[in-house]
């Protein structure tokens, strides 16, 4: 479920966008002013949220618009974890399910320590370690 809609002058750096679909972070936004027979132009530069080696540079007109995701963040505590997965319990809704887990995370997973997970899109995603 989409959020909201932004444009891209107003899309600020730590933002997150769909971009085909898929979450990606804002990592910069050059903006250019407005011409005597043109509009502003932008530049931005994204990185992806579930798989952070995905770069995306993008020039794009000011009124183009871009769908910001409800990011949905729950503590979960985890119960069992393989090389790509993880088998976690929600703390509120006592829920478990299999989620996939963020590369980067992979060294400081151990059982029974809380974490957070993130649903974008129905797309959850083992985030960090807390």
């Amino acid at each position: 479920m989409v959020l909201k809609i932004i444009g891209a002058t107003e899309a600020k750096i730590g933002a997150m966008v769909l971009i085909e679909g898929e979450p990606f972070i804002i990592k910069s936004n050059d903006k250019s002013k407005t011409g005597k027979h043109g509009s502003a132009k932008c530049r931005i530069q994204a990185t992806g949220v579930f798989d952070t080696n995905k770069r995306k540079v993008l020039a794009v007109p000011g009124h183009e618009r871009f769908e910001v995701p409800n990011v949905d963040k729950r503590r979960v505590q985890i119960l069992s974890f393989t090389e790509d997965k993880a088998s976690v319990m929600d703390m509120e809704s006592y829920e478990t399910t299999d989620v996939d887990v963020l590369p980067d995370v992979r060294s400081d997973l151990a059982e029974e320590k809380q974490a957070e997970v993130w649903d974008i899109e129905g797309r959850k995603m083992l985030m960090r370690v807390l």
